[in-house]
């Protein structure tokens, strides 16, 4: 899911739709109080019950490693280029989750701030959020094909 939204309204919006939710539901939000990292999210919630932290790992980094290392990480890898890319990963910071425990099934929110609005701009966004969780949703799928 991708709204465009400013800063207040994003936590706002998140906020929102887990009042809104049924009392029945399944759904579970767990990152209402702020971001986490995947490594926090690991730990804090039952990820256990979809998948292995092994199996997720090992798919994360099969995916990570087709990523390009931006100028700003480049000291990290060349650090440790081995560990780097499922460090990477466990660091990834979506704006907000969801889960189905039931039905096993992650939703991985995006928000996206800007007032901008001309043609294009989007289809440019929905790229870009579409880059930045490639790693998280292809993992997840992948590790849960098991």
């Amino acid at each position: 899911m991708r709204l465009l939204t400013t800063p207040s309204e994003s936590r706002h919006l998140y906020d929102s739709m887990h009042a809104a939710k049924k009392p029945n539901s399944k759904l579970k939000f767990v990152t209402l109080d702020k971001e986490s990292n995947m490594s926090m999210l690991w730990r804090r919630e039952k990820f256990l019950i979809i998948c292995s932290k092994e199996d997720l790992a090992e798919k994360a980094q099969d995916i990570e490693v087709t990523m390009p290392v931006k100028q700003s990480q480049e000291t990290q890898y060349n650090f440790n280029p081995v560990s780097f890319f499922v460090n990477r990963f466990w660091g990834r910071r979506p704006d907000g989750v969801a889960i189905n425990e039931a039905l096993q099934i992650v939703y991985i929110l995006e928000f996206k701030q800007s007032t901008n609005r001309d043609k294009g701009f989007l289809e440019a966004k929905e790229a870009e959020a579409n880059e930045r969780h490639k790693s998280i949703i292809g993992a997840l799928r992948a590790a849960t094909l098991k």
